[in-house]
């Protein structure tokens, strides 16, 4: 998805394009996140960036989207850029650590 949300509209609050705006984005990931993966993969991973403009746009987490658009928000911005691009990947391992042991990692 790589799209230039416009939140200015004659008939429309803006309030409810940002809604829209993030309901978009949780639709796009729900739907990627449903494809098949490709063998030696187990999960999707997701390249994103955010920014006033495409030139502007810098490099974000998936976590962060939401964030950057309330903050748009709270900026008043006319219009935002979203890139979200689905690529594999692989989980990474958590370590257990027991809290009995002194080793400290």
């Amino acid at each position: 998805m790589k799209k230039t949300f416009i939140l200015t509209h004659p008939k429309k609050n803006k309030d409810r394009l940002f809604e829209a705006a993030i309901h978009d984005v949780k639709k796009y990931i729900k739907r990627e996140q449903k494809k098949a993966l490709p063998e030696d993969f187990d999960c999707w991973d997701f390249d994103c960036r955010f920014g006033k403009t495409e030139p502007e746009a810098k490099t974000i987490t998936r976590d962060e989207i939401v964030k950057y658009i309330n903050d748009a928000q709270e900026e008043n911005l006319e219009s935002f850029y979203l890139e979200i691009l689905a690529k594999p990947g692989i989980k990474k391992k958590r370590i257990k650590i027991d809290n009995n042991s002194t080793d400290k990692i």
